[in-house]
């Protein structure tokens, strides 16, 4: 018999070391994996039933979410059934006899809808932070990237000066699942990165970096920008340009697709820029193309007819 918890720890160590999953990845699965070790009477992976999912399922579904108080999304209650698929996956592989991946179903959830800027909101958004202070002209390179990449906020603070280049205006980006693909830089986000790089006094590999205070001037520390402080940074400025939807990083990166689409952009290129691994998942902006659509017919449908008189 295979007692659950070390299984645990031998696949997160899989997941790091031969699937290269990123350390957000790696302790998400932990925490999900360790919830339902702790929440079933199955210690041992033999133990694991279809029964076993069965009651777990019913647990999740009554489950609360801690911030909230609201009842677990379907969302996220996949997450933690996709974590036990992948893991009866790797006992598969380990010949361990235990319940078949194949047997859990994941919940379909409802259809996405996204928020996105209206063209004018993305200029008033972009024109919000002041080019007087370094903060200000670092924010407007942040946002202005944040628009012409469509990078995740993840990508973005973990870019270092090294990774890009302003002369052919592209960066490699790392993204989900290891995925590597190139980006593009528009001629403004390119001109604020220039403005902020030359304006920059520290030795900081990182492209993006917290302003030190005087207080901390001689103090060697970390000065990368985290996620969340991206997402004060865009909610700021969002406030500040008079913005009143909820707008996050991810909402410019809802905005950086849709603008493509809009203009044309054939929905694989888009797919392929965004670092989608599925052209399923690009397809959650079906409110611009299916809007292309109904303006093409409108415009080619129908015109050779004669109607009867």
């Amino acid at each position: 018999m295979h007692a659950i918890q070390p299984l645990i720890q031998d696949f997160l160590e899989y997941l790091a070391i031969e699937k290269r999953r990123s350390p957000l990845t790696q302790k998400r699965y932990h925490d999900y994996l360790i919830h339902f070790a702790q929440q079933s009477s199955s210690l041992y992976a033999e133990n694991i039933t279809h029964e076993t999912i069965r009651h777990y399922r019913l647990l999740l579904n009554s489950s609360k979410n801690k911030r909230s108080g609201k009842n677990l999304s379907i969302k996220t209650q996949n997450g933690y059934l996709i974590a036990i698929r992948s893991f009866l996956k790797y006992l598969a592989k380990r010949d361990i006899n235990t319940l078949a991946s194949e047997k859990i179903e994941i919940g379909k959830t409802p259809e996405r809808s996204v928020e996105f800027l209206s063209p004018e909101e993305i200029s008033r958004l972009l024109s919000s932070p002041v080019n007087r202070t370094l903060s200000g002209i670092r924010d407007k390179a942040i946002l202005e990237l944040l628009f012409s990449s469509g990078l995740r906020v993840s990508e973005l603070t973990a870019l270092d000066q090294s990774k890009i280049n302003l002369k052919t205006q592209e960066i490699s980006v790392r993204g989900k699942g290891g995925r590597v693909r190139l980006v593009f830089l528009s001629d403004t986000a390119t001109e604020a990165i220039k403005n902020y790089l030359r304006r920059r006094t520290d030795t900081d590999d990182a492209l993006f970096v917290r302003i030190k205070t005087r207080a901390q001037k001689n103090k060697e520390s970390d000065l990368r920008l985290t996620p969340r402080s991206i997402q004060r940074i865009v909610k700021y400025y969002t406030a500040k340009a008079g913005i009143v939807k909820d707008v996050h990083p991810h909402t410019l990166r809802h905005s950086f697709a849709t603008d493509l689409l809009s203009n044309g952009a054939d929905i694989r290129s888009v797919q392929t820029m965004l670092g989608h691994a599925s052209i399923t998942t690009t397809q959650i902006y079906t409110h611009v193309t299916n809007q292309q659509l109904k303006e093409t017919h409108k415009k080619y449908h129908g015109k050779k007819r004669n109607p009867m008189k």
